[in-house]
């Protein structure tokens, strides 16, 4: 990186986190503090309001912003079609957000750039949309209680539930934030019934309230990088014949990939086997777990299940 790209750079962090360290700004750009120190001379001899403190590092200046930003068509082409995915995939409130943010990049666009974008989204076309049974108004409840921090109690669907134990469907959690995966909003929450976290996808959640307690997020915390009860591992075999399957409709479980050949022997990640044998059955005898063995057992005599289901009388009504 050049010392002015690096100069803009500086600019562009301390506008956005507010103080930062020479070191955090070092460790940021790949130099040294004696290097970020000259910058900042050099930056306040260019007009450029920069405070220091001790114990906090450098800030600028409180209401100083950087003039706006030129876009190239590809970053603009980018922005429309994050914007255009929000709106489509969100609720009405971020809805709105999405096409005035669209509206606002359309219009600092140079006559020759807009030119370029217009000819570009003539080329590239994304087929967006959520699960057409989410809740928008769940969604922007549940949006609001992960903001403000505020706990939920709800009904909890689940295919793994027993008929006795009915009554662990209802769930108090502390919402930390939402994913939104393969078409499917999951709430990512702590759950004081099971004490730890859990994600809950929002196409099951009923009953929903908004509760009078608040809770605080672990400041350590990260969507990226959350780590979850997840430690039961299960490894499968797939048969050549289903491999581009498999890789074009990934679990949500999955771990690692690894080829054998043309095969594959991929590894999930779940906290219990229910959550992974309906989605293993589906690819039939295509597919054989190594591990573990409770899984291997659950599958066998869900097989055996279905042929009797076939070879019985009943399976010639109606």
């Amino acid at each position: 990186m050049n010392r002015t790209d690096r100069l803009l750079g500086i600019v562009l962090q301390l506008q956005a986190k507010g103080w930062l360290r020479a070191e955090d700004l070092a460790n940021i750009f790949e130099t040294s503090k004696r290097t970020i120190y000259r910058d900042m001379n050099a930056l306040s001899e260019t007009g450029i309001p920069v405070v220091s403190s001790p114990g906090q590092g450098f800030s600028l200046v409180e209401g100083y912003f950087l003039p706006p930003v030129n876009f190239t068509a590809d970053e603009a082409v980018v922005l429309l079609l994050g914007a255009g995915t929000m709106a489509d995939t969100f609720d009405d409130d971020y809805c709105r957000a999405a096409q005035s943010a669209t509206t606002k990049i359309r219009t600092t666009l140079p006559t020759t750039i807009a030119d370029a974008v217009d000819q570009l989204e003539a080329r590239l076309h994304f087929i967006r949309g959520t699960s057409p049974t989410a809740d928008l108004t769940m969604l922007r409840r549940i949006r609001s209680a992960v903001i403000n921090q505020r706990r939920l109690r709800f009904t909890y669907h689940t295919r793994h539930v027993s008929d006795d134990n009915r009554n662990s469907n209802r769930r108090e959690v502390d919402p930390y934030g939402l994913i939104h995966h393969q078409g499917k909003w999951y709430l990512v929450a702590h759950c004081h019934l099971r004490e730890g976290l859990r994600n809950f996808r929002l196409e099951r959640i009923d009953d929903l309230e908004t509760l009078l307690q608040s809770f605080q997020r672990p400041a350590d915390f990260t969507l990226r990088e959350q780590e979850d009860d997840r430690d039961l591992i299960v490894r499968v075999y797939f048969d050549h014949a289903i491999t581009r399957w498999v890789l074009e409709e990934p679990s949500f479980f999955q771990e690692s990939i690894e080829h054998v050949g043309d095969d594959l022997l991929v590894t999930y990640r779940v906290r219990q086997i229910d959550e992974i044998k309906g989605w293993l059955l589906s690819w039939g005898a295509r597919a054989r777990v190594l591990e573990p063995e409770t899984l291997r057992k659950a599958l066998a005599n869900e097989a055996h299940a279905i042929l009797a289901n076939y070879e019985s009388e009943k399976s010639l009504l109606p």
